[in-house]
């Protein structure tokens, strides 16, 4: 990897893309995605991939219900971070519940991501909630739904006027043989929109330069 004070070995990789993408020398050759050679780099062992191929279903959304379980079940140990509640629409209940209040919810198609397949609730139209309820009802283990959370705001200078805009943090930590180290800087993204809490890259998103002043 290339930094500021020159190539630096990766040691951990975190893939944002698809297994056929990953390497055109073994899956797709027409990938301009991924990394050629670094598939067999996995196979020797010279690097490790955490979200690792073929394991889609930690990335399913329904998962995000039971994640507070599974650290109990698994560990013996209750979350130290509270958990976005999160409802599977497979469940009845739940579907009543959010069709009464869908307004106040975001609801997400299980198998997609990068903002598609999603509605907020307090930004959509009758006519957007009903084609997501049709939608649902047809296949509800496909959907899930969260409560809107108001991200926090950052200054953008957009168009030469400085302007408010909505920002998330995404930190990394890494577990290892030492406990866990929080990976310095992290990932913020701004939604540019004016209005909008969609963050994603792919709906109009950016990043903001991420500056960790002290420990």
């Amino acid at each position: 990897m290339k930094t500021t004070k020159g190539l630096k070995r990766v040691d951990v990789i975190y893939r944002r893309v698809d297994d056929e993408y990953l390497d055109p020398l073994v899956f797709r050759p027409d990938s301009m995605l991924g990394v050629p050679g670094l598939y067999w780099a996995y196979r020797k062992g010279n690097v490790s991939i955490v979200n690792a191929m073929g394991n889609g279903v930690a990335d399913d959304k329904a998962i995000y219900a039971y994640v507070p379980d599974m650290i109990r079940y698994y560990l013996n140990e209750e979350p130290i971070l509270k958990n976005i509640p999160t409802y599977p629409l497979a469940l009845e209940e739940n579907r009543k519940m959010v069709f009464g209040n869908m307004n106040n919810m975001v609801v997400k198609r299980t198998n997609q991501s990068g903002g598609y397949g999603m509605l907020i609730g307090n930004s959509a139209t009758t006519e957007q909630m009903n084609e997501f309820k049709i939608a649902i009802e047809d296949d509800p283990r496909n959907f899930i739904a969260q409560p809107i959370i108001n991200l926090s705001s950052s200054p953008c200078y957009i168009n030469g006027v400085l302007q408010p805009r909505r920002v998330d943090l995404r930190p990394y930590a890494l577990y290892g043989p030492d406990g866990i180290d929080i990976v310095p800087g992290g990932l913020t993204r701004v939604a540019l929109r004016e209005g909008s809490l969609v963050v994603n890259s792919s709906q109009g998103g950016g990043s903001k330069d991420t500056w960790v002043l002290g420990k």
